[in-house]
């Protein structure tokens, strides 16, 4: 279910923290976060996020397509190692 309009796009206080730390000192470095629940908003456009997928950080660079979109659509937390066939089928 989608989240209400007139509640505006949900961020985690921690993100546009580490957000606002990075703009401010310039430098091209990784932003780890954990939130995968959080909005991307324009403001993080041009930013690098290590996305944390349950084992370990995916480094995410944030382009103007993503703009509105959840950070774990970007970061899959598991992992599809294919259907298993029918054996029979396989042979002929």
């Amino acid at each position: 279910m989608a989240r209400s309009v007139w509640k505006g796009p949900f961020v985690d206080g921690s993100v546009l923290r580490k957000v606002e730390k990075a703009r401010e000192s310039s430098r091209n470095e990784i932003i780890r976060i954990w939130s995968r629940r959080s909005t991307i908003l324009p403001q993080f456009v041009g930013l690098t996020f290590g996305v944390y997928n349950g084992q370990k950080h995916i480094p995410v660079l944030v382009s103007e397509d993503m703009v509105g979109h959840k950070f774990g659509e970007f970061a899959p937390s598991r992992t599809f190692h294919g259907h298993i066939g029918d054996k029979k089928a396989r042979r002929v």
